[in-house]
């Protein structure tokens, strides 16, 4: 049974940090390509970020430069590190794996950003 466990949302201040986790079961994950995606409610789930089986990211142009995705094979688990955390990256976060059209979804976590 495959699972994608995402945590560390919660409450962050404007301008400050969170990392988020999520841990990967049931998949070979190192070949894997890893997204976190965000949603809003009422709004279309959109594109986080991405890491590649080799590494490569990519980041949405509204958190280049603030948030940081990584991967950690040994452990099946991606993180994402916020920085400079503003009120409109408040969102529920989803974890999500692809791999040869296989592709999987985590069940999310909610990241609010205010003072």
């Amino acid at each position: 049974q495959v699972q994608l466990v995402e945590s560390g949302g919660g409450l962050g201040q404007p301008g400050g940090s969170l990392t988020l986790s999520c841990a990967a079961s049931g998949i070979t994950f190192p070949i894997y390509t890893m997204d976190w995606y965000r949603q809003v409610l009422g709004k279309q789930r959109e594109l986080v970020a991405r890491i590649t089986s080799d590494h490569s990211t990519f980041y949405s142009p509204s958190v280049k430069g603030r948030f940081t995705m990584s991967r950690e094979n040994a452990k099946s688990t991606v993180y994402l590190q916020m920085n400079s955390l503003k009120p409109e990256d408040t969102a529920v976060y989803f974890c999500y794996a692809e791999y040869g059209g296989l592709e999987y979804w985590g069940r999310g976590t909610l990241v609010t950003v205010s003072s």
